[in-house]
This record gives structure tokens, C-alpha cells and sequence, in this order.
């Protein structure tokens, strides 16, 4: 893949839990790091479960290699947090993430 086709700045950010001001345990976000990606949206799909409208996209991710990225993290895209469900590797120099939006 050539760089311009990475043309989508994203952010990765983590779960690190930390104490608010009376020293009550809370979950926040912390950037990992920042980086350019190709974005293939791959299907989307709105449903009603229990009465609530709810919708899901998945989308593909390719960013360049980068250690220390798992499920469990978010993709900022565009705004929008998506989880990141896989991390595969896609060749030797870059990683597809699957990425998931819920609402």
C-alpha cells in the first residue's frame, strides 16, 4: 500500500483506570498514539432490539505497524469511537484493525 493511500489521520486510545478528585476509582481514555490509515467501511446494519432503534458498522483499518495495539482499545475516526475488535497483521509493514461502531 502506498502512503497516500493512507489518508485518514485516526487516534488509538486505551483504558488506563485513574482516581477522580475524592479518590474514587475511574475508568479514562489515553491517546496511544495518532496515525495516518486507510478506512474500507465495510457493512452497516440498524436493527430494533427491545423496542430500540440500534445500528452497527464495521469497518477495516489499515495503519503501519505498530506494537501494542490489541482488542479491547478504540479507533477515533472522524469523531466517532469504534472498537476495535482484531488486530491482524496484514504484510510485513502495516496491521488491518476490525473496528466496530454500536449505537
Amino acid at each position: 500500500m502506498q502512503a497516500g493511500q493512507l489518508d485518514r489521520r485516526i487516534g488509538i486510545w486505551k483504558r488506563v483506570q485513574g482516581q477522580d478528585e475524592t479518590g474514587q476509582p475511574i475508568d479514562t481514555w489515553e491517546l496511544v498514539r495518532m496515525a495516518w490509515a486507510n478506512v474500507r467501511f465495510l457493512s452497516g446494519i440498524e436493527t430494533v432490539k427491545s423496542g430500540i432503534a440500534a445500528s452497527e458498522v464495521r469497518a477495516s483499518v489499515r495503519i503501519r505497524r505498530t506494537p501494542g495495539i490489541d482488542a479491547g482499545m478504540i479507533a477515533r475516526i472522524g469523531g466517532e469511537d469504534y472498537d476495535i475488535e482484531a488486530v491482524l497483521p496484514a504484510d510485513r509493514i502495516h496491521t488491518d484493525l476490525i473496528v466496530t461502531r454500536t449505537t
